[in-house]
Parts: C-alpha cells; structure tokens; sequence
C-alpha cells in the first residue's frame, strides 16, 4: 500500500488542490492531506475552518483523509509510513521553488520521494492568495473553489466589514 502525504496551508482548499488530489488518488493506494499548523503564519481561516472544509471537500475521494500537523512533513510522512511526498504545481515558478523544498526535505529523510503532479491547464492560474483578494472585492470565484469554500469566503468577508 502506497501512502502519499499532499501537504498544504489549504487556505482556501480549491479546485486545484482537488485536481491534484483527483489525479494522485489514482496513482496511490491512500493520500494523507496534511494542513499545516503553523503559529507564526496569518490564515484567513482558523485551522478548524481548514479542516473542515477540506474533511467535506474530499468524501467523494476513496482512500483520502485529512490531518493536522504543526511539524515538519518528514516527520509526519515518517510517523504515519508514508514513502510520498506529494506536491502540485502550477508554474516554472512553482516547481522550482518546489524543487528546492523537494531536496531540503530529502535531506532530512532520504527514505521520502517527492511525486510532482502538474495541475490541470484550467486551474494553472489559481492561488489562494489570489482568491482571497478577488473574494474581499466581492469578485466570482465561481471557477475557483467550490460552493462551500465560496460561500465561507463569502461570510469570512462580511464579517470583516460589519
């Protein structure tokens, strides 16, 4: 059984990370999404928020599951036996920075492979950082995250302007 640990700030989760999540799911027995934890960084959602939406984003996904974890991801990738790290990519400028990442977690555990999957064309655009401004303005987002992430987005910015 082929373990891959997909890791991210999830914040938002959105259709790229579903994309890579869909198409990873069919190369490994059971993927790990791995929402980081980490205190000095400023999330528009809480890490409750992220966990839950990505708990109901990935039911339909056979052999997925969500966690927390606040340390590095070879650890959490030893910890649980995974042999994948997974990372998706966008760009040239996310692989490299990827790559870089790719060779420092290497070198705190050779064991760990890390599997780059390529997002789908439509979604090469989509950042989360991107989304969260467009969301602010009350622009569409439609193409970007799925309704729930939408509509909490949606709320998350009323709340910031009453």
């Amino acid at each position: 059984m082929i373990l891959a640990v997909f890791a991210g700030s999830f914040d938002p989760p959105t259709y790229g990370h579903l994309n890579v999540i869909e198409r990873a799911g069919r190369l490994f027995d059971r993927i790990h999404i791995v929402i980081a934890v980490n205190r000095k960084k400023k999330y528009l959602f809480s890490t409750e928020e992220r966990l839950d939406m990505m708990r109901e984003l990935v039911k339909p996904f056979s052999g997925v599951s969500v966690h927390l974890w606040d340390r590095l991801i070879v650890d959490y990738a030893k910890e649980h036996n995974a042999q994948i790290l997974l990372r998706g990519v966008r760009n040239s400028a996310d692989f490299s920075y990827e790559l870089e990442l790719s060779m420092m977690n290497r070198g705190l555990n050779p064991d760990i492979e890390t599997v780059f999957i390529p997002t789908d064309p439509k979604y090469v655009v989509i950042r989360s950082s991107a989304i969260k401004e467009v969301a602010s303005f009350g622009g569409d987002i439609s193409s970007m995250v799925p309704d729930s992430v939408k509509e909490r987005l949606k709320m998350k910015f009323l709340q910031k302007t009453v």
